[in-house]
């Protein structure tokens, strides 16, 4: 297989993207932010939903930990 090269449209389309203002998702709203704090505490918890509130605290304790490459 023998490597392409792009035509002057993608080059364009390339160069008007780079370009291009990137943001990421809208932040999330005040509610949905106390509905995420409230779940996390909630001793009403069954199951999975137990497994995944303590998986996700683990994880967020492991992400502040971090250091080295790749970390935000």
């Amino acid at each position: 297989m023998s490597p392409t090269e792009p035509d002057k449209a993608t080059d364009a389309a390339e160069q008007h993207e780079a370009g291009a203002a990137h943001e990421a998702e809208p932040p999330a709203t005040s509610e949905e932010e106390a509905a995420a704090e409230r779940s996390l505490h909630d001793p009403g918890l069954t199951g999975d939903q137990e497994e995944v509130a303590t998986h996700y605290r683990e994880m967020t304790e492991r992400g502040v930990q971090s250091k080295g490459e790749g970390r935000i």
